[in-house]
């Protein structure tokens, strides 16, 4: 007898063959039929059952989330909505659950009910699907990387660094919360802590990829990366991963090829490899867009967003040509935006972004050359001395999925702008040491897995595209 994955035996339909399979009740209906799904794919298996072969205890036992074993005989089915189906000839109960208190039952349910049942939530049709597609973007990312001669190097999670110069960072310690040792200057004394300074969980893997990167060319890291951002936003997660991959001799138009070819790369595969997921995807955002007022429904199906990445080359605009043309948008002279754009030097929003992919350009974009002071440190500075090398790439629906830059690679000028900013050189002597030993242009960037996710999947809100949102005031699970 052979036992089969569910996905498979759809693949395959070994009509006649004698086989056994493993899963969990979705439904059962009419005590003879039941739906029977283990995760592999988003199609349930129909498992008849005469239970009059069977024991009544049996059948008490078989309800929505019980886990069985059934085996049978492959037959093509009679019935609408299956081409084949198991006539079952023994069932085995893993475990039972009981109906009266498991909170999954055959029916809609909120994502906001659904996030309070976390462990169970990936038995719905919509988190199962939505977890696949995950899997298979973290299975393309190395992929790409790996055929393209990168090298995966894992950056530290606990740093003595901030990259982003933000300062909210989560703190490591393992002084006492109540009464930890003080210095002289009655200031918690971090030389008694664990690492002898003081450390937090990282915001990015991007300073340590660096020196990697100048020495092996070509690395990459995926990792999780924290915020300690006090915001309950669909946008935001305290805990959650980045894509970093950063390359010796690379300028930013060389980051910006690179960028492009990576995500479409991504979403092709993601298109080539989940296409039943997408479709049931596809159709929850469809009954979801058709909620929401005319003014605020998207333009595009989900794979047609994925394919409109993929098919269409990303427009190259400089912010300077980007706030002209927001400036003297619709929008904006009718005070559409909620944030208008009155002056160069304005930190975009979502809605800005969104507009030059979607209404202006219709393809991504690739925004390049910010005002140096709403960037970070470590951005190589034009020679206008008010602009950087960095780039943000924007997709339809979302915004900004990526950011990057040019790093800055002249001693002499990374050293002034730390010190501008009062950032600690010493925090930072080991990352001014590639710009005193063989300096070279190099760049890099960062993706937002879960923004990638979201993209993929259509899903609103970021706290739906992780198994175990981690927000302010909620680390369960």
């Amino acid at each position: 007898m052979s036992s089969y994955s569910i996905k498979e035996l759809l693949k395959k339909q070994p009509v006649g063959e004698n086989v056994e399979v493993n899963g969990w009740v979705k439904t059962f209906r009419s005590n003879r039929f039941i739906a029977l799904n283990d995760g592999s794919t988003i199609h349930n298996l129909q498992c008849v059952v005469d239970f009059e072969n069977f024991d009544e205890d049996l059948l008490k036992q078989v309800s929505t989330g019980a886990a069985l074993k059934v085996t049978g005989t492959l037959v093509e089915s009679q019935g609408r909505g299956q081409n084949i189906e198991i006539q079952a000839t023994d069932v085995f109960v893993h475990g039972a659950a009981d109906p009266e208190t498991y909170p999954i039952q055959p029916k809609k349910h909120s994502l906001e009910f659904l996030r309070e049942k976390a462990h169970l939530r990936v038995r719905t049709n919509t988190f199962s699907a939505v977890m696949r597609v995950r899997s298979t973007l973290a299975f393309a990312i190395h992929n790409y990387f790996q055929q393209n001669g990168f090298y995966y190097m894992h950056a530290p999670i606990v740093t003595g660094s901030d990259a982003e110069g933000a300062g909210e960072m989560f703190r490591v310690s393992t002084l006492d919360p109540k009464s930890p040792t003080l210095n002289a200057n009655n200031e918690v004394d971090y030389t008694e802590d664990f690492f002898g300074k003081e450390t937090n969980l990282t915001v990015s893997g991007q300073l340590e990829a660096e020196t990697y990167a100048m020495g092996l060319g070509k690395v990459y890291t995926f990792g999780p990366t924290f915020r300690a951002e006090n915001s309950n936003t669909s946008r935001h997660l305290a805990e959650f991963w980045m894509v970093e991959p950063e390359v010796a001799f690379n300028d930013l138009d060389a980051n910006m090829d690179l960028a492009e070819d990576f995500i479409k790369s991504i979403a092709q595969y993601v298109l080539d490899h989940c296409e039943d997921d997408l479709q049931f995807l596809e159709k929850r955002l469809l009954d979801e867009e058709k909620t929401k007022p005319q003014n605020e429904r998207s333009d595009m199906s989900l794979i047609e967003k994925l394919k409109f990445v993929v098919d269409n080359n990303f427009k190259r605009v400089s912010y300077t040509e980007a706030i002209d043309i927001l400036k003297n948008s619709k929008p904006n002279k009718k005070k559409k935006f909620q944030f208008l754009i009155n002056e160069w030097g304005a930190d975009l929003q979502s809605e800005h972004e969104r507009f030059l992919v979607e209404k202006h350009f219709k393809c991504p974009v690739i925004l390049f050359d910010y005002p140096a002071n709403i960037k970070a440190f470590y951005m190589r500075l034009n020679e206008d001395g008010k602009t950087v090398r960095a780039m943000d790439v924007l997709f339809p629906g979302i915004g900004e999925i990526a950011g990057g830059s040019q790093r800055e690679e002249r001693l002499e000028v990374l050293q002034q702008k730390i010190k501008d900013l009062d950032i600690d050189e010493k925090e930072l002597w080991w990352y001014l040491d590639l710009r005193r030993f063989g300096t070279a242009v190099h760049s890099g960037f960062g993706l937002g897995f879960e923004r990638m996710v979201q993209f993929a999947t259509g899903m609103g809100n970021i706290r739906d595209v992780i198994p175990y949102p981690r927000t302010p005031q909620n680390a369960e699970f």
